[in-house]
C-alpha cells in the first residue's frame, strides 16, 4: 500500500521544497522503502517546453519524453528512479484535459467545474501508477495563498480525507527568518502560514524550518504549540554546505523518523555509506579544475541546472573541485584579444545546449580556441552543432557553413529535421508547426563505431540518452567533415542521424547531440562528464 506525502511552502518561494523532497525520498530509500516523488505546477502552461530559461530555469526532460520541471532533475539524482511523464502535471495540462473531454461530450451535458472536475483530475494523477511503491512524495509549486495552486490545495484536502491520516502525510516548509536588527528569529511568518494552508482544510503533520540560525528548543516549542504539532515534528532546516549535505543534515534532525513515526511504520537503520562517501567526495577534493562554460542563459545558473550537477559529479569522480566560469558567448564576438584572455587560463571548454541565434559566433570561436589549442572541448546539443559548423568552416572548406536556425544559408551544415524514427513508429513535424512538444524529444538509441574515443568512454558500442532538438547535423556534410579530421563516432541506428562526433587528433574533443547531464547522478558520474573532468584534470597539470 502507497502512502502519500503531500510537500506545500509558505511565506517566499525558493526555500528548497524540490531539494527538501529529493532529500526525505533518498532517506526513505536508504531505509529499504520504495519511492517516487511527483510535482504540481500551478501554472497555465501545458509543461515549461515553451518557457524562457530566464522565467523556469532548465526543462528536465525523461525518458518517455516529456518537458518537466527541473526539479524532477533533483528528483533523480538524489534517488536514482528515473522520472516518466506521468511525475510532473500543470494547472494548463489539466485545464486543457479537461476542456477537450468537455468538447467531445465526456461529460454528458453536466456543468464542468473546479469541483470535482479540476480536483479529480488532480486526484487521478497523485493516485496514479503507485501499487508498487511504499511512498508517492507529491509537491505543490508555488507558496501557499497562491490563487493558482488553490485546486490542488484542495485536492490535498480531499484525498487526506478519503484515504485518511494513516495513509497521508502533510509537510509544510516554511522560513522562520533571522532579523539581524532585533538578533531574533522570527516564528511569526510560520504561524501565519500555517494558519493560511488550515483555513484551507489542510493540517500540516510535518513543519520544515528553513532557518540561517540554530532554532533554538524555546522557538521549536512554541512553532508546534501555535501550529498544532509535536515539537518534534519541527524540524530544523539550516543552510547546508552543499546540497549534497541535506539528506545527512535532514537525517541528524531526525526528518525521515518522524515521518515513519506519523505512519506507524518500522524505523530499520537507513544505509547512508552511499551519501557519506559523495559528502566526503564533495569536500575533501584532492585538486581542482577550472571549466569554461560559454553559453547564452549564463545569467541564470538554473538554466543550466542539470549541466552544473553534472560537471560536479564529473569532479567528483576523480575527486577533483569543478570551478566553473559562466561565460556570455556574446563576449566573443568581438574579436580573438577577448576569446584569448578569457579561454586561455581554463582547463576545458564546454558550449552547451540552447536556442537562437544570439551568441553563436561566440560558441562557434570558443570551438575554434579549443581545437587550435589542444583544450578538452564538450558540445553538448547545439554545442556540437556548433563543433560541425566551425569545423565545416576552417577544416572542411566551406566557408559559408551555418543552421538553419539562424536564416536561411547557402551549406545548411545544419537543419530542422521534419522526420524520425522513434519506438512509436515515425514522428513527422511541419516545419511552421507548434513550438510545445514537437521537438525530438526523451530517450533514443545510438550505435558507436567500435574504434572510437566515444566507445571506450561507454565502454560499449550500443547506448541510450535523452535528447531535446528541433535541429540536427546534415548527414549530408558527413563526408567533406570527416576529411577535415571531425569524426561522426556515433549515429543513430538507422544511419541517418549524427549523435556524436569527436576529433582523434585532439586529447578531448567530443560533440554530443543528446544531453548526457540528464543521466548524470551523484553517486553515478555519467562517463561523458567523468571522461571530460579527467581530461580537464590532465590540462590542469601539464600547466
Amino acid at each position: 500500500m502507497a502512502r502519500y506525502i503531500f510537500i506545500t511552502g509558505g511565506v517566499v518561494s525558493s526555500l528548497g521544497k524540490g531539494l527538501m523532497a529529493a532529500s526525505l525520498a533518498a532517506l526513505l530509500q536508504a531505509r529499504g522503502y520504495r519511492v517516487r516523488i511527483r510535482k504540481f505546477d500551478p501554472y497555465l502552461n501545458v509543461d515549461p517546453g515553451t518557457m524562457s530559461p530566464y522565467q523556469h530555469g532548465e526543462v528536465y526532460v525523461t525518458d518517455d519524453g516529456a518537458e518537466t520541471d527541473l526539479d524532477l532533475g533533483h528528483y533523480e539524482r538524489f534517488t536514482g528512479v528515473s522520472a516518466r511523464q506521468s511525475d510532473n502535471i500543470t494547472s494548463g495540462r489539466v485545464y486543457r484535459d479537461i476542456i477537450a473531454k468537455e468538447r467531445r461530450g465526456d461529460y454528458l451535458g453536466a456543468t464542468v467545474q473546479v469541483i470535482p472536475h479540476v480536483t479529480d483530475a488532480i486526484k487521478e494523477f497523485a493516485l496514479a501508477e503507485s501499487a508498487d511503491l511504499d511512498f508517492v512524495l507529491c509537491e505543490i509549486g508555488g507558496t501557499v495563498g497562491d490563487i493558482e495552486s488553490l485546486p490542488f490545495i484542495e485536492a490535498i484536502r480531499q484525498l487526506r480525507n478519503e484515504l485518511g491520516r494513516e495513509q497521508t502525510c502533510a509537510v509544510h516548509v516554511t522560513l522562520v527568518p533571522y532579523i539581524a536588527a532585533a538578533g531574533e528569529l522570527k516564528t511569526k511568518p510560520t504561524q501565519h502560514s500555517v494558519r493560511e494552508l488550515t483555513s484551507l482544510g489542510v493540517q500540516p503533520d510535518l513543519l520544515l524550518c528553513r532557518c540561517e540560525k540554530p532554532l533554538p528548543d524555546t522557538e521549536r516549542a512554541k512553532i508546534a504549540q501555535f501550529c498544532n504539532v509535536r515539537k518534534e515534528a519541527v524540524i530544523p532546516a539550516l543552510d547546508a554546505a552543499s546540497i549534497y549535505s541535506v539528506p545527512l543534515q535532514y537525517h541528524a534532525e531526525g526528518l525521515d523518523a518522524e515521518v515513519l513515526r506519523h505512519f506507524g511504520l518500522a524505523s530499520p537503520a537507513p544505509d547512508l555509506a552511499r551519501w557519506d562517501d559523495i559528502v566526503d567526495r564533495y569536500h575533501h577534493a584532492e585538486g581542482e579544475v577550472t571549466i569554461g562554460v560559454v553559453g547564452k542563459y549564463v545569467g541564470l545558473q538554473d538554466a543550466y541546472k542539470s549541466l552544473n550537477e553534472a560537471l560536479v559529479h564529473g569532479g567528483m569522480a576523480h575527486r577533483v573541485r569543478v570551478n566553473i566560469r559562466w561565460i556570455d558567448a556574446e563576449l566573443f564576438e568581438g574579436g580573438d584579444d577577448e576569446i584569448a584572455a578569457r579561454l586561455e587560463p581554463l582547463n576545458g571548454i564546454l558550449v552547451p545546449g540552447g536556442f537562437g541565434e544570439r551568441g553563436s559566433e561566440g560558441k562557434i570561436a570558443s570551438v575554434r580556441f579549443a581545437r587550435e589549442r589542444n583544450v578538452p572541448f564538450f558540445g553538448i546539443c547545439l554545442g556540437m552543432q556548433m563543433a560541425c559548423i566551425e569545423g565545416a568552416r576552417n577544416t572542411a572548406g566551406i566557408a559559408a557553413a551555418s543552421s538553419t536556425e539562424f536564416g536561411p544559408t547557402k551549406e545548411p551544415v545544419v537543419g530542422i529535421i521534419t522526420e524520425w524514427m522513434s519506438e512509436a513508429g515515425l514522428q513527422k513535424r511541419a516545419e511552421g508547426g507548434d513550438l510545445g512538444g514537437t521537438m525530438r524529444l526523451g530517450a533514443y538509441d545510438a550505435v558507436l563505431a567500435g574504434n572510437s574515443h566515444a566507445a571506450a568512454i561507454y565502454g560499449q558500442t550500443a547506448i541510450s540518452e535523452r535528447h531535446r532538438h528541433r535541429y540536427e547535423v546534415n548527414a549530408a556534410y558527413k563526408a567533406p567533415l570527416e576529411a577535415g579530421g571531425l569524426v561522426f563516432s556515433g549515429m543513430s541506428p538507422d544511419g541517418l542521424l549524427p549523435e556524436i562526433v569527436e576529433r582523434p587528433d585532439h586529447p578531448w574533443f567530443v560533440g554530443v547531440q543528446f544531453h548526457p547531464e540528464l543521466k548524470s547522478r551523484p553517486f553515478e558520474p555519467h562517463p561523458l562528464f567523468a571522461g571530460f573532468i579527467g581530461a580537464a584534470l590532465r590540462q590542469a597539470r601539464l600547466v
